[in-house]
């Protein structure tokens, strides 16, 4: 690979050229989100942190990092807030699912044929399942079959041992953890000049009932946007997350992509 970069979007055409054409060389993209990450933290969260876990990946396994996509699905009440609040930026759903599809396809023609999808907003998984299956479909009409692709969350590798180190009050659990300890201590390991600790709002878990409403009910996601306390943030955890997480994903890919 010529250069030192791992940006693909930072390589001059001949030599990206060179790199993807035989199908050999992984190409990761980030897929995030532009939603609000509560008093503390900025808007574009969801797009850093997986742009940096791509980033490190592909240093190990000699891929390159495709440019984010920088907007996600709707935000839920749930899971992110709800896409009510200021500043949460969102796709619908079959914009979502066609730019992804178009993406794929296009690195498809380039020569790619290991691709993962690295995402790093939860609202996205199935929008993003949806776009590659629909790509692989028109890709296999056009005579390709042999691309593979990979599609993670990188919280999915954070193990029970990194938990208990990381929660030792006890684990909130995944679906309340927006803005709260596991991204902001990442971003305090990554971006602590964009982390405004002073100002995260201390407060107990969201609770919500087990089913939903819509128009959804702005009062049952707390004021702050996040959904648990993140007072526990640390660099300290940050970095127990970059190494778990890396390391995860980084053999998760050597098995799939050989």
């Amino acid at each position: 690979m010529k250069g030192s970069t791992v940006f693909a979007a930072e390589l001059p055409w001949p030599d990206y050229h060179a790199t993807v054409k035989d199908g050999r060389t992984p190409i990761l993209i980030p897929v995030g989100s532009m939603e609000q990450h509560g008093h503390h933290m900025p808007l574009h969260v969801d797009v850093l942190l997986p742009t940096e876990f791509a980033r490190r990946v592909a240093v190990e396994i000699g891929a390159l990092v495709a440019p984010p996509v920088t907007y996600g699905y709707k935000s839920h009440q749930k899971s992110g807030g709800g896409n009510h609040l200021p500043g949460t930026t969102s796709l619908d759903g079959a914009t979502m699912v066609a730019v992804l599809k178009d993406v794929v396809k296009e690195f498809a023609r380039h020569g790619v044929r290991k691709l993962c999808l690295v995402n790093g907003h939860f609202e996205n998984s199935w929008f993003i399942t949806e776009g590659i299956d629909l790509a692989l479909r028109e890709l296999r009409w056009d005579g390709i079959a042999d691309l593979k692709v990979v599609v993670l969350s990188y919280w999915d590798f954070v193990d029970r041992e990194a938990i208990a180190r990381l929660y030792p009050d006890g684990f909130p659990g995944w679906e309340v953890e927006h803005g709260g300890v596991l991204e902001t201590s990442l971003m305090l390991a990554l971006h602590p000049d964009l982390v405004q600790l002073d100002r995260a709002v201390d407060h107990p878990p969201a609770t919500f009932p087990p089913y939903d409403v819509y128009p959804v009910r702005p009062e049952r996601t707390p004021p702050s946007g996040t959904l648990s306390s993140p007072k526990a943030a640390t660099v300290e955890k940050g970095h127990i997350l970059l190494e778990v997480c890396t390391r995860g994903i980084v053999a998760a890919l050597r098995a799939e992509f050989g």
